[in-house]
């Protein structure tokens, strides 16, 4: 595959590993040894947060899909910066035995594939303070990413998706692009940042979603996260609650996919995720114009090699 250019970056290939894979960022030089064009570590919260209790993940073998209510597990903010930096590991240890003075040097992880960051706000964040959340997480791993993500759409952290509405998501991404300005002074690099969107929007939503991303200048939309929607399945697992991902959401988010791209009219690149199960799925994402693809769930039910396989496909 030969590489792709997306948010000023080049990828050496269009396929990446979606969040909730790596949530701590304890597996990134792994997962690029896969061959992952990029690793999009998190979902991270700023403090540490167990997540749903558990039973909380579900294999539906005859859809082949799954249903996972995770909630945001996250080991959080400082935990995922200790993984990332081996100067921040040194001034966090020297913090807690309470010598030393804290050192600004950082240095990016040394991997083949590009790094992105999911953020998300703590489960007892009031959404009217989510702005606060994101803020810090975005001052925290700007430096550390090639590119973050906003996740404004897992539907198992409740009232997240309120988020998504035209007028609070872009006074929210407003913000962010704000303190982007002032990370990207402070570290002389740019910080591209993309936003994860819902399948299950109406069309007036989903574009009214855009419509904010794009006025809000950032560089990017992830379609889309995981679906609510149990249409045609088969297993007795079905009518857990959570997110289902895998083939049954293959239509859904191609259907987004088709929208997002009418409506962003070539303005910011695109990643598709949902629904990638084999070769064909993945070369269909780009055809239909986008720029990046993601995979989880296929990986599941494919192994490892699907990478491989969807990489000589094309």
């Amino acid at each position: 595959s030969k590489p792709v250019d997306a948010f000023g970056l080049t990828f050496k290939n269009p396929i990446g590993i979606a969040a909730g894979y790596d949530k701590d960022g304890i597996a990134i030089r792994g997962l690029s040894a896969l061959g992952f064009g990029h690793v999009e570590i998190g979902t991270v919260t700023s403090l540490p947060q167990p997540g749903n209790p558990s039973p909380r993940i579900f294999r539906l073998v005859e859809d082949e899909a799954v249903i996972n209510r995770m909630g945001f597990p996250s080991r959080g903010s400082e935990f995922m910066q200790v993984e990332l930096d081996p100067a921040y590991k040194a001034n966090f240890v020297e913090r807690i035995l309470g010598f030393g003075r804290s050192r600004t040097r950082f240095k990016r992880l040394s991997t083949s594939a590009m790094l992105g960051i999911n953020l998300g706000k703590n489960k007892n964040t009031p959404n009217e303070e989510a702005v606060l959340d994101y803020l810090a997480l975005v001052q925290n791993f700007g430096r550390y990413a090639d590119y973050l993500a906003i996740n404004v759409s897992s539907p198992n952290t409740a009232g997240l998706r309120d988020l998504q509405s035209r007028a609070v998501l872009e006074t929210l991404l407003g913000h962010i692009h704000q303190q982007r300005l002032l990370e990207q002074k402070q570290y002389k690099k740019r910080i591209p940042i993309l936003v994860k969107l819902s399948p299950d929007m109406t069309k007036a939503e989903l574009d009214d979603a855009i419509e904010a991303v794009l006025r809000s200048r950032m560089d990017g939309i992830i379609v889309t996260n995981t679906t609510l929607g149990r249409d045609g399945l088969q297993s007795s697992q079905k009518g857990e609650s959570g997110g289902l991902s895998g083939s049954p959401l293959r239509a859904r988010s191609e259907a987004v996919l088709a929208q997002t791209v009418k409506k962003v009219n070539g303005q910011v690149s695109i990643v598709s995720v949902g629904g990638i199960m084999n070769p064909d799925d993945a070369k269909k994402r780009l055809d239909m114009g986008a720029t990046l693809i993601q995979i989880y769930t296929g990986l599941i039910y494919r192994g490892p090699r699907l990478v491989r396989e969807i990489l000589h496909s094309l």
